[in-house]
């Protein structure tokens, strides 16, 4: 009865941890300048790959029927809330990095080359976006 109880929680416990090595879940980012909490994102996997939707704005000044009037592609004219942000990024082999995929800035409508990285036993996600040889990188938190 103690081996079962022990084999359940050890399998419980490798695959909450296993859970929080991802990409997946609900995060927060902030705003680079002034550290304000901007919205929560959730990222979910879809057949190896990532795709991500704001679920909330967080900022202050957002309304509530606020639109992505800067983007240029198919999200152009969506609500901010339920937009899709992240699309693609699949697991690079042998390492703890999404990459490949794209990630969308809607107060400027511009679309980066991006990657996901899990830090901080999963407490944390290091986004970075690509533009040409350049990049960004943000640190967001999980929420959940």
């Amino acid at each position: 009865m103690k081996a079962t109880l022990a084999a359940v929680l050890f399998t419980v416990t490798a695959v909450s941890a296993m859970a929080q090595s991802t990409p997946v879940g609900l995060w927060r980012n902030a705003d680079d300048k002034t550290g304000e909490v901007k919205a929560e994102i959730r990222i979910a996997e879809t057949g190896g790959a990532l795709s991500g939707r704001i679920e909330k704005s967080l900022k202050k000044d957002t309304k509530p029927d606020a639109t992505c009037d800067e983007c240029s592609d198919d999200r152009k004219g969506k609500p901010i809330t339920g937009l899709e942000i992240i699309r693609g990024g699949k697991k690079g082999e042998g390492k703890d990095v999404w990459e490949g995929g794209k990630i969308l800035d809607p107060e400027n409508g511009k679309e980066y080359r991006a990657s996901f990285t899990p830090i901080d036993g999963g407490k944390k996600l290091e986004v970075r976006g690509y533009l040409g040889p350049f990049w960004r990188t943000q640190t967001w938190t999980r929420a959940q």
